[in-house]
């Protein structure tokens, strides 16, 4: 045999990402989808192109590139999900704690938490194949966290077939079963999330412009420490949950005393900066450090209506930030105080 026929084929580099490259975004997309974090979404879909690239020189065009590469990703998700739990919000774990004066509980060693994902990573251009993805807000928390509860095999055949509309044998293909199967798994899929189905999503969504208008008065009210100015904002029924705590809390009469027992502390001791998360308005949170510097807390997203917010959801975990993009220490921008 010669060695032409034992070398492995070198794949044209410049060919290889033009072909894959306008992918990636809605690569990520899915992945998040099926993992829940950002961080093992973006481990995934490194390994992707990995193999991808490993392979393309072998690839014959049987499908189209966008399939081959879900395929990839999807079966790379799979696996990472059989050595993990599934990600989870506190109201996940239990009922809300009726008692505002309660002090937070943290979660046991061991509790996977959901992470938001930041826009900036899955912003399209006009002909990016992710801005049909993002139109339908399916990376909206609500259902993202609710996907968490099916199997990972029904998470996957929903997601390809609901969300990225693949056909019904092409998803058989990518995960090596039968149309038959897949069609039953689907079916499965969606009475388990019809159970599941996320309040949120039965709320009518303000306008863009009274979305913003929302944050920035959410921020400031944060950052003034107005616990008035954010009872004003919530809806009666809000609901307010922050990892890695337990506890959380249902409707407006106990997450503001909450807020003002244990969270705003003093003007200044909190700077938040806007930006979006999951299609929803969100917030970069920092806190104030005994020497005045501020110093990275984590994400804030909220859930917010054409009648106020409904739903705040706190993530601690000062890593998302540089994640967003932002720096792992501020300055406060003039007017706030130090």
């Amino acid at each position: 045999m010669s060695g032409s026929d034992t070398e492995p084929v070198v794949p044209d580099s410049e060919a290889f990402v033009e072909a894959t490259e306008s992918f990636r975004r809605e690569l990520l997309a899915h992945c998040y989808r099926m993992l829940g974090s950002v961080d093992d979404a973006m481990d995934v879909v490194q390994e992707t192109y990995l193999r991808a690239w490993r392979s393309y020189g072998a690839f014959e065009g049987r499908s189209s590139v966008r399939t081959w590469l879900h395929q990839i990703a999807t079966n790379a998700c799979l696996t990472a999900l059989a050595h993990h739990s599934r990600r989870v919000l506190p109201s996940g774990l239990g009922g809300p704690e009726p008692d505002p004066e309660a002090a937070p509980v943290p979660a046991e060693p061991g509790v996977s938490w959901l992470q938001p994902i930041p826009d900036v990573l899955l912003g399209p251009g006009a002909a990016d194949p992710a801005s049909i993805v993002l139109a339908r807000e399916d990376l909206r928390l609500a259902l993202v966290a609710t996907l968490q509860y099916l199997s990972a095999s029904q998470r996957a055949v929903f997601i390809l077939r609901e969300v990225l509309s693949f056909p019904a044998a092409e998803v058989a293909v990518m995960l090596g079963t039968t149309t038959t199967a897949v069609k039953s798994t689907l079916q499965r899929a969606r009475t388990r999330l019809r159970e599941l189905a996320p309040a949120a999503d039965e709320i009518t969504q303000p306008t863009a412009p009274e979305a913003h208008r929302l944050l920035d008065q959410y921020i400031a009210a944060f950052q003034n420490a107005d616990a008035p100015a954010l009872e004003r904002l919530l809806r009666r029924d809000a609901t307010l949950e922050a990892t890695p705590f337990t506890t959380w809390f249902a409707g407006n009469k106990t997450c503001v005393p909450y807020l003002r027992t244990w969270v705003l502390g003093s003007p200044g001791d909190w700077l938040m900066l806007p930006t979006s998360a999951n299609g929803q308005p969100a917030t970069v949170a920092y806190t104030r450090d005994r020497n005045g510097t501020y110093q990275a807390y984590g994400i804030v997203v909220l859930t917010v209506t054409s009648t106020g917010i409904s739903r705040i959801c706190s993530f601690h975990q000062p890593s998302l930030v540089t994640t967003f993009g932002f720096p792992p220490t501020a300055i406060p921008p003039a007017g706030v105080s130090r």
